[in-house]
């Protein structure tokens, strides 16, 4: 499941609409997080939940972008991770609590009918 994610070429921010619960301090330092990567960095990044409930920064690139910092890349995904340690940590609980409990809660009532 998607968070939210940062496109350079579009020039366009996204915010999975199952997030829009999150409060709007929350959905800002997101947003600034992800549109300073992109346009520090290039290319295409998504923050999408794994099955585990962790969440995982995806970074793609088009075809023949020279621009696109690689090497850059790797070295900011680490920074976020360690400067937004709380935050993650924070969005990580949040979507097991709210989205995995729901899942396994739903799993259990089907499994009784």
């Amino acid at each position: 499941m998607v968070l939210c994610g940062a496109n350079s070429y579009t020039q366009k921010y996204y915010l999975g609409d199952e997030f829009s619960m999150l409060p709007e301090a929350v959905k800002q330092e997101l947003q600034i997080m992800c549109v300073l990567y992109v346009e520090d960095i290039g290319g295409i990044l998504t923050l999408a939940y794994d099955e585990e409930g962790g969440l995982e920064f995806r970074v793609d690139s088009e075809e023949g972008d020279y621009l696109f910092d690689e090497i850059g890349s790797v070295l900011k995904i680490k920074q976020l991770r360690q400067d937004k340690r709380e935050l993650l940590e924070a969005l990580e609980l949040f979507y097991r609590t709210f989205f995995m409990q729901a899942q396994a809660n739903e799993s259990k009532r089907e499994e009784s009918v």
